[in-house]
């Protein structure tokens, strides 16, 4: 017989949790996916399990609550982003849901010490697109810093948990994570100009009309950007090795995306998505996985 001991029932629904966590990245980030492996496979998990719930938020808000709604179905998006933000609340105390993807996240935010100090302003930012708008400078930054800089940090303390840092370095680690998730943002926001002007009826970017987009002003968004890039590959090297070629890997792959952009003439970006091939994607993970660290 074998002295192999059997999962317990909780244990159990856990691994089926977070493997529907795994299939939401399955089915929406290729790259995000790629990147993840290089990730050790605990922490990996716990990546995925995050990027899960936030996909979910952000379906509510933009593709699949909506289209239900134009189906014939009564979802009201503010209704379920409420109750998904609820259950979260909820789980991370009795640590148990019948959402998977929710106890799949609640199951890495206990695991890994973070809270609704970092949840609630996720969900603030998700609010902010149930309806069009043109953000002011100041709800921009509010709104990147609770859309992408706090999944950053929730990412980190999955990254650092194990870890031991002096103030200074752990200050310097935190603004490098806010640095790469606001970075992410704006390139997507950046490439995905048009369509989130036409489709959704927004435009993220202070003071800039898709409509009249030009290169002086994506020379400046660009030069944004790659500050906030260059921050962030300040503190790579006091991350674990578990967690540097992943996130190296990140960073050097929305860096490509940023050059691609550069040399796409900003008529050309209201007409078509910029993207990275996946050939040079792959280039881009052997790079990282030779320990090359961007600079």
């Amino acid at each position: 017989m074998s002295n192999k001991t059997l999962p317990s029932s909780l244990e159990l629904y856990t691994l089926a949790a977070e493997r529907s966590s795994n299939a939401v990245i399955a089915s929406y980030s290729t790259s995000f996916g790629v990147a993840t492996k290089l990730l050790a496979p605990e922490i990996r998990q716990h990546v995925r399990n995050i990027y899960a719930l936030v996909r979910v938020a952000d379906e509510i808000v933009d593709g699949a609550a909506a289209e239900a709604r134009v189906g014939g179905g009564n979802v009201e998006p503010s209704v379920a982003l409420d109750i998904l933000e609820a259950e979260i609340y909820k789980t991370l105390r009795s640590h148990f849901s019948t959402n998977l993807v929710v106890h799949a996240f609640a199951k890495t935010a206990n695991e890994t010490g973070f809270a609704r100090g970092i949840i609630e302003p996720f969900f603030a930012s998700m609010r902010m697109d149930l309806w069009p708008r043109k953000h002011t400078p100041e709800s921009f930054n509010k709104y990147v810093y609770g859309s992408a800089e706090v999944v950053g940090l929730m990412c980190l303390h999955a990254f650092i948990k194990e870890s031991d840092f002096s103030m200074q370095d752990y200050a310097k680690i935190v603004k490098s994570a806010r640095a790469l998730g606001a970075a992410f943002q704006k390139v997507n926001f950046l490439r995905d100009l048009s369509a989130d002007f036409e489709k959704l009826g927004r435009s993220y970017f202070p003071d800039v009309n898709p409509a009249t987009f030009n290169e002086s002003q994506k020379a400046e968004l660009l030069a944004d950007i790659r500050a906030d890039l260059s921050t962030s590959s300040q503190a790579l090297k006091f991350l674990p090795t578990s967690s540097r070629k992943a996130v190296s890997a990140a960073q050097m792959l929305f860096t490509e995306l940023a050059n691609r952009i550069e040399k796409t003439p900003a008529e050309q970006m209201l007409r078509a998505r910029i993207s990275v091939p996946n050939t040079t994607k792959l280039f881009i993970v052997l790079k990282a996985l030779i320990g090359v660290v961007p600079k």
